[in-house]
């Protein structure tokens, strides 16, 4: 049976990070471009026979001869030369074709037809993308296994550099930190007969204007008004600890009796809390400026993010099992040399480790786009007093007025957001809908069902209509 076959189960999960569907073979360049962009990213795979409903319809036509077409397509296309694995399999009595390519190890892959500069695509979410010059160079220093935080930061003289937070942080565990030791932990490298700082020593010392992290606390469970907010920059151990006071002082705490003691404890363990700080600080992108850790406090979730994807090709499901990957070795090396990170790849299994043994739920993780996402459930029936406060507002009211039937349904601000990129594009698709809002496809769909009930839009036509907005 078709419920029984492993590819089944694959394409009714949908399109994702390392899976698309075609209906047919798709013609120009949008075959290469996936295929580059699955050995550019995680690797994937490509079925051809399946709509985008995620129906078997099967493929048209000659399969042996389609299969030929596919290998002459990507040889005549992709620069360096990809070598997928091209099969068929049967479901429901119809022949698929699938094309499948592992991550390559001559990165960057790229479109003859485009240049290097302008042919690089990189899978992100359910959608290929051309990458930026940063990514590019990404590319580039993962084929030599080689790290950003690694390479020399020329734009300071390492005698310039006030070292006093990482020296302090070396003595608190007893340890010495002195020249040959920063050289073999590549805070320092050589060049030129010269000692110079490397990107990582200038992260550690949060030189740079996008180290820095972001905290807010808002009020209720959306964005719309906020209650406090921080920016903390300096060295990355300051910005932790201060981080970590901050999230303190906006969770709620329970109270225990064990024997004739009564303890306190915080709503969330804060060791849980403390170890995906650590992992969103070694593990984001620093070489694409202008993005910054963000944590967000509601009154449901505390919710880390942070930016880059998950690092060398790893996808969501390796990194829960354990796998790790990586992306910033410096940074890797010091925090284990002064004991945050206990072992490599143990992470995300200590965090949810740490929420069972607290009675907790789950953390829920989850990489979109180009972030990766923590959330910890809030133990909404504790007293929060911090709701009643007032505070700022955020770009304003979304959406303007809504009146009758609409605002009796009270829509959330995801809603009025999703109803506001109908108005902009009527013909918008939920995928497209995902990536601008930052969330996944099924959610997007069950906004849409709300504002469906709620009278807000209607659907006119089938696969290929569009939304009406009727407020």
């Amino acid at each position: 049976m078709s419920s029984e076959h492993p590819l089944w189960d694959e394409i009714q999960q949908g399109e994702g990070k390392t899976l698309e569907f075609k209906q047919q073979l798709p013609k120009g360049d949008q075959l290469a471009k996936t295929l580059v962009a699955f050995a550019n990213t995680s690797g994937g795979k490509l079925i051809i026979g399946v709509n985008d409903q995620r129906q078997v319809v099967g493929v048209q036509g000659d399969e042996f001869d389609l299969m030929d077409q596919i290998a002459s397509m990507l040889y005549s296309q992709c620069q360096p030369t990809l070598l997928p694995n091209i099969y068929l399999e049967t479901l429901e009595d119809k022949t698929l074709i699938v094309v499948q390519v592992h991550r390559g190890s001559q990165l960057p892959y790229h479109l003859k037809s485009h240049g290097r500069d302008e042919g690089v695509y990189v899978r992100l979410g359910a959608t290929n993308r051309p990458a930026s010059l940063e990514m590019i160079h990404e590319l580039e220093r993962q084929r030599l296994l080689q790290s950003y935080d690694e390479q020399a930061a020329w734009q300071v003289e390492l005698g310039e550099l006030d070292l006093t937070p990482l020296t302090q942080a070396f003595e608190q565990v007893g340890k010495p930190l002195d020249t040959a030791r920063m050289k073999s932990l590549k805070l320092i490298r050589e060049e030129h007969g010269v000692d110079r700082p490397t990107h990582g020593l200038m992260i550690l010392l949060g030189l740079y204007e996008h180290v820095e992290i972001k905290c807010s606390r808002f009020k209720g469970t959306s964005m719309a008004v906020f209650l406090d907010k921080k920016e903390y920059r300096g060295d990355l151990f300051s910005q932790l600890a201060q981080t970590e006071g901050f999230i303190k002082n906006h969770l709620h705490l329970k109270a225990e009796i064990l024997g004739l003691q009564r303890t306190e404890t915080y709503e969330i363990p804060i060791p849980a809390i403390r170890e995906a700080l650590v992992n969103a600080v070694v593990h984001r992108d620093y070489s694409n400026a202008g993005r910054d850790i963000k944590v967000g406090i509601y009154d449901d979730i505390l919710n880390i993010v942070s930016p880059g994807g998950l690092p060398n090709g790893l996808t969501l499901s390796e990194a829960l099992k354990g796998r790790s990957e990586i992306r910033n070795k410096v940074l890797a090396r010091v925090f284990k040399e002064l004991g945050y990170i206990e072992q490599w790849g143990s992470g995300m299994s200590r965090i949810r480790e740490l929420c069972q043994q607290a009675s907790n739920p789950e953390p829920a993780f989850s990489e979109s786009g180009d972030f990766v996402d923590i959330e910890f459930a809030r133990d909404t029936s504790l007293a929060a007093t911090d709701t009643d406060e007032t505070g700022g507002s955020i770009g304003g009211p979304m959406g303007g007025s809504i009146s009758g039937k609409v605002a009796q349904t009270e829509l959330t601000d995801r809603q009025l957001a999703v109803l506001e990129l109908i108005k902009r594009d009527s013909h918008m698709p939920y995928r497209k809908m995902a990536e601008e809002l930052g969330i996944n496809d099924s959610a997007v769909k069950k906004h849409l069902n709300k504002l469906k009930a709620a009278g807000a839009i209607e659907r006119i036509g089938g696969t290929r209509g569009y939304w009406k907005v009727k407020v």
